[in-house]
């Protein structure tokens, strides 16, 4: 009988710490990334300690509000299994695997690719449950993996899909999940629908980071989906830290914007695929409180796209797409355009 081919699709995501004692080493190893504090050692490793020593008290508080855990890695592992089940579906004598790996917490890298490597898969996917490209995400958790791989002896060639910012099948998840939310309005003028995508440091953008251009391509394409003529719609960025300037506008900015002009709220996470404290306390919980306090007549945040069928059939044509191609898939150059990012296979 013939052997069943292997596909690992390893998946990456940011995050969150397990445990409250978790907190700070988590936001240890967020802020001693060189992608994310562009600093040379040692003074990398000083702004780090500082920075997490500082925000670990707060941020404790944070996730004591949804379980004193991040549900990150949980809501990942059913991204993978949702996934393995379709892949399987149609394709005969192949064995999918889906892995998760974190950034910043477990599972690491390391750990990931000796499991993988256990697994002997004849094919590897590298899929970022990052839509957008950038290189604080997409190309820091590449470039940890490709090291992670190297250690733990893992020969086989991996295959790396860089972006999906307009895939059909991610646009038209977020589609059917707007639409649900502007259902429970009599009329568009009540509303207006505010996307909200993790910030950056306005210096990590114009020194070539495609990220904001890609969010803002994914906002114009979901609004094109949901069609039926004009709708007030506005593009935001949340999560600021420290004293560097930021792209803009800020989400809260944008709720206080709201509430003046009288307006109710439809907040689309759109950069983030699932729930973390990011949209269940910083979006559901401070902003809106904000909006209740600045007369925003009605907050509804839509959620995460989490294990929509539509998304993880998004993430499953990637896995195809990517199998039929070597090196790099960017689903961006295929369509004409450039991620801004030239990968090494």
């Amino acid at each position: 009988m013939k052997r069943a081919r292997k596909v690992a699709v390893v998946l990456f995501n940011l995050g969150g710490p397990d445990s409250p004692d978790a907190v700070e080493p988590f936001l240890m190893n967020l802020f001693s990334d060189s992608a994310i504090i562009r600093l040379p050692q040692p003074l990398r490793w000083l702004v780090a300690k500082l920075i997490s020593s500082r925000r670990a008290p707060v941020a404790r508080e944070i996730y004591a509000q949804i379980g004193g855990r991040s549900p990150i890695l949980p809501l990942t592992e059913e991204q993978a299994r949702a996934l393995e089940i379709l892949c399987e579906i149609e394709p005969f004598h192949v064995e999918f695997r889906a892995f998760p790996v974190m950034r910043y917490w477990h599972p690491f890298a390391d750990e990931t690719a000796r499991a993988v490597k256990n697994f002997a898969p004849d094919e590897l996917i590298l899929l970022p449950l990052y839509p957008q490209y950038s290189t604080t995400t997409t190309e820091s958790s590449f470039k940890d993996w490709d090291r992670a791989a190297k250690v733990a002896g893992l020969h086989t060639r991996a295959k790396k899909i860089c972006c999906y910012p307009v895939d059909e099948k991610f646009i038209a998840a977020h589609v059917a999940l707007v639409r649900d939310a502007i259902a429970q309005f009599a009329t568009r003028d009540e509303f207006r629908i505010l996307f909200s995508a993790h910030g950056l440091p306005k210096k990590v953008i114009t020194s070539g980071d495609p990220y904001q251009t890609q969010v803002e391509a994914t906002c114009a394409a979901v609004m094109a989906g949901v069609g039926g003529g004009p709708f007030d719609w506005a593009t935001s960025y949340q999560s600021r830290v420290g004293p560097m300037e930021w792209i803009g506008p800020a989400t809260d900015h944008e709720i206080e914007r709201a509430g003046a002009d009288g307006k109710s709220l439809i907040v689309v996470p759109i950069a983030f695929v699932s729930e973390h404290s990011e949209t269940l306390v910083e979006l559901d919980l401070e902003y809106g409180k904000l909006a209740a306090e600045k007369g925003v007549p009605r907050y509804l945040r839509v959620p995460a796209l989490g294990t929509h069928p539509l998304f993880i059939e998004c993430l499953a044509g990637l896995v195809k797409a990517a199998r039929e191609t070597t090196g790099v898939y960017c689903p961006e150059e295929a369509a004409g355009r450039s991620c801004g990012e030239v990968l090494q296979p």
